[in-house]
């Protein structure tokens, strides 16, 4: 009887744990050295700190098939970023493409299971295949596997996904169904059916480009940031992750208190806005200066960019902003804003993130296409979770706060709990402009061109001073405090202050019904 000795079989985890470490095909390997792609290892290495990936199943792979590659197409385990636990897995393209098989889903699974145990963020650096075809069925039902772990860990911990490149078909659902997503520029590609088999099935003639690019998914406002390279896209997931906790049971990052001395940055926001109502002005020039410092990260810029939903700091602790941007559609609300501040929204409090407003909205967006688009149903939906979140709510009203607009952007008569005001802010159902010819359109009508432009000018100044005066909302408490532009820094530090325990208690049911 022959025995194995020791040194043999150490020998032979060497060669297995170094066969594992990039285990595709020589062809593949080839193809994806040429195209100057990184191997999953390299980006998960260039994603966490250094030497702290401890990896999960590396001799993983397909039962029954001893010829199978180590790893199944995916690289799974956990690590830490700025000192914090993450659990990472990255698809390897070199092996079944990256495609979802019955290990590869047992790995990934398994993942997910540590996170929700741990409870610590998720990040999946996507680069798939999409369905292992040859797998039939088993394949499907691991992307179920997969998809029903995304549940409890939804509000739990992070969970963000890198795309890196190509994700077809049931392969985009999980990334989507995560808290962020982010695409980098002319590698990614996201869709549900190729532009091949759409052109088989419908006829329409597109480029995959145009079907499925980063740039073109994050106007879909399915895509978070659109990164300029790998780099880009790990760095973002570190500012992320620095500005949310570990997991829903974890304080916000650490407390640092800037000063309350006025400073020049303070006193320059008095002269931000134009002295013309009508007149438009950046939002950013604004949101750069209220907050501890110009470091702001912002959250779907290329999608819906009349509302810009982002991450600041007060008191050196994150707070989520959701600002109206006069640059775009005079910062009007419309259908898709809508569904992108509601989204935000509910990240924030889900992870006990105050959320401030910074209102300077005309209304919503009127038209036959908006009511095409859904603007009734989706418009609701900034509302609803304004009214639903149980986090401090702050807000700033520097210009306009019109409408039904005015009730959704942080209104205390759906549930924020402290609004102040500028002088310069106008509060009413509708603007003066809009307002003459609703109240003095049959009068002005019946008047010579000459009396028309005096007399109109007459209601528009009566009707601002006496209607849309911040004054009028402050007198019936609408409006907690007007305040001089160069105080809101200091201002929202005391208010979130006050509000930090804040206990709102709930009415004990199962759930709430989103808007349709």
């Amino acid at each position: 009887m022959s025995t194995i000795s020791t040194a043999a079989k150490l020998a032979d985890l060497h060669a297995r744990l170094e066969q594992a470490q990039d285990p595709g095909s020589a062809s593949a390997k080839a193809r994806r050295d040429a195209a100057g792609i990184t191997t999953p290892r390299q980006r998960v290495a260039r994603l966490v700190d250094e030497g702290s990936f401890v990896e999960l199943g590396a001799l993983a792979r397909t039962p029954g098939d001893p010829d199978a590659p180590y790893g199944d197409g995916v690289v799974t385990g956990t690590a830490r970023i700025n000192g914090r636990p993450v659990a990472v897995y990255a698809h390897d393209k070199s092996v079944y493409g990256g495609s979802v098989g019955v290990a590869f889903g047992r790995k990934v699974c398994a993942l997910m299971d540590m996170a929700t145990r741990v409870g610590c963020p998720v990040i999946g650096i996507q680069d798939s295949g999409g369905a292992r075809i040859q797998d039939a069925v088993t394949s499907l039902a691991m992307y179920a596997e997969i998809a029903r772990r995304q549940l409890p860990l939804s509000g739990l911990v992070p969970q963000i996904s890198v795309m890196l490149g190509k994700c077809a078909g049931g392969a985009v659902y999980a990334p989507v169904t995560t808290d962020f997503v982010i695409a980098v520029r002319d590698r990614a590609e996201m869709f549900i059916t190729g532009p091949e088999v759409i052109r088989s099935v419908t006829g329409e003639d597109i480029s995959t480009e145009e079907l499925g690019s980063a740039e073109q998914q994050a106007k879909n406002g399915n895509v978070s940031y659109v990164a300029n390279d790998e780099q880009d896209a790990f760095d973002y997931v570190h500012d992320l992750l620095d500005r949310l906790p570990t997991s829903v049971n974890e304080p916000l990052a650490p407390y640092w208190a800037p000063s309350d001395e006025e400073t020049d940055r303070d006193r320059s926001v008095d002269s931000i806005l134009p002295d013309d109502p009508n007149a438009g002005y950046d939002i950013f020039e604004v949101l750069t200066r209220i907050f501890d410092d110009e470091d702001f990260v912002e959250i779907q810029g290329d999608y819906a960019p009349n509302l810009v939903t982002g991450f600041a700091r007060v008191d050196g602790r994150t707070v989520g902003v959701l600002a109206n941007q006069p640059l775009h559609l005079a910062g009007c609300l419309d259908a898709d804003c809508s569904d992108k501040g509601a989204r935000f929204s509910q990240i924030c409090d889900a992870y006990n993130i105050p959320i401030v407003y910074v209102v300077d909205t005309p209304g919503y967006l009127p038209g036959v296409q908006q009511e095409k688009a859904g603007i009734i149903h989706r418009g609701s939906k900034l509302g609803y979770v304004l009214a639903h979140a149980t986090v401090p709510k702050v807000t700033v009203i520097v210009r306009k706060a019109f409408g039904g607009a005015y009730a959704v952007m942080g209104s205390k008569n759906l549930g924020a709990d402290l609004n102040l005001a500028w002088p310069t802010a106008q509060i009413a159902v509708m603007g003066g402009e809009a307002a003459v010819v609703m109240l003095q359109g049959k009068q002005l009508a019946a008047m010579t061109p000459e009396q028309q432009v005096p007399a109109k000018k007459m209601f528009i100044d009566f009707y601002n001073e006496n209607m849309t005066s911040p004054y009028v909302a402050a007198e019936r408490g609408y409006v907690d405090a007007m305040i001089q532009p160069s105080e809101t820094r200091v201002q929202l530090r005391r208010a979130l202050a006050q509000l930090q325990d804040k206990d709102e208690p709930q009415v004990k049911k199962k759930h709430e019904i989103f808007p349709m």
